[in-house]
């Protein structure tokens, strides 16, 4: 059986990531073993349509654009989200994946992109953490930190440290957990530590706020 558990398929704009504000479609697989107290997905946890690989690339390429993200949930504790990907980036498309760090991206296809979002404590689920994931990552790769406050900050920071992540990725990502810690808080942090990060914020959520399926 090559069938996924598919909660939408949908075109909206890149929200986060370095590519923000790109015309992206999303793919969000259903399933999660994590339970981050900051999830916007938990809708995504249960449910969902059962698709076939031919039948989800088809309604994919039928939304006409060319950059795919592969999101969840946790797409990759699906076996066969690994298969999807392969038939997205056969099909032409630019491929990212959006996955929790928790699961193993050893098999993640070369030309994917990989979003690796490692949790903080903040999270309560920073224990999930494979930290042998980071031997996967390449130049074209980004780290992502969603922090909920000063420590959170602190403890991403000496991870960066503790595993050189500035050079293993193309960008390491600091967001700020919606209604948690302030923007501006975090941004003086950044401009004040001179640190070599690019900070993100959640640019659907401004746009249209906790709207499924944008």
């Amino acid at each position: 059986m090559s069938d996924l558990r598919i909660t939408e398929i949908f075109l909206s704009l890149q929200g986060e990531a370095n590519t923000v504000g790109r015309p992206t479609i999303f793919v969000r697989l259903t399933g999660c073993p994590l339970r981050c107290q900051y999830c916007d997905s938990e809708y995504a946890f249960s449910g969902g349509t059962m698709m076939s690989l031919d039948d989800i690339t088809q309604q994919v390429q039928d939304l006409g654009v060319a950059h795919v993200t592969v999101t969840g949930g946790e797409p990759l504790a699906q076996p066969n989200a690994i298969g999807l990907m392969q038939r997205l980036v056969d099909s032409g498309l630019s491929v990212s994946l959006e996955t929790s760090g928790a699961l193993s991206v050893e098999k993640v296809p070369a030309p994917v992109v990989k979003v690796l979002d490692l949790k903080t404590p903040g999270s309560n689920e920073s224990h999930r953490n494979l930290w042998t994931n980071l031997q996967y990552l390449t130049p074209q790769d980004q780290i992502k930190f969603v922090l909920c406050g000063r420590g959170d900050y602190d403890w991403a920071r000496m991870r960066c440290d503790e595993h050189d992540l500035y050079t293993r990725v193309e960008d390491v990502l600091f967001s700020p957990s919606h209604h948690e810690l302030a923007p501006r808080d975090l941004a003086d942090w950044i401009v004040a530590d001179r640190l070599p990060v690019r900070m993100q914020m959640q640019m659907h959520k401004l746009l249209w706020g906790d709207v499924p399926g944008r």
